[in-house]
């Protein structure tokens, strides 16, 4: 006789709404003497500011925000010649969230839903 597998239940996220450029530079802006439109070129700068940065190899630091840097994915290889761009297999951008900001897990409720 087979026995039927045991129904397990998992914590999930749920996310409540988006925000987005808009919403958030609306928010900010509220809260100062910027306007919305200025608050959503400023984010727009340090955005292409990042990606300049990323693209020239540089780790990106803002103590606030935490970090991004670039890392790669390939093949190894026996020696230095080997190595070559089709040995590159990908790449991606690391985040890594300043203490400050996982601080927001700490603050974080949690219910059960059905």
């Amino acid at each position: 006789m087979i026995t039927p597998p045991i129904e397990k239940y998992y914590p999930c996220a749920i996310h409540e709404g988006m925000d987005d450029l808009e919403s958030l530079s609306e928010r900010i802006a509220s809260n100062s003497s910027i306007s919305q439109a200025d608050c959503y070129r400023i984010v727009m700068s340090l955005t292409k500011a990042i990606e300049e940065s990323l693209a020239m190899g540089r780790v990106v630091h803002i103590k606030t925000l935490g970090s991004f840097k670039i890392n790669v994915n390939g093949v190894g290889v026996d020696s230095p010649e080997a190595s070559v761009k089709d040995e590159i297999k990908g790449a991606k951008i690391i985040y890594r969230p300043s203490p400050n900001m996982n601080k927001v897990l700490d603050r974080l409720t949690y219910k059960r839903i059905k």
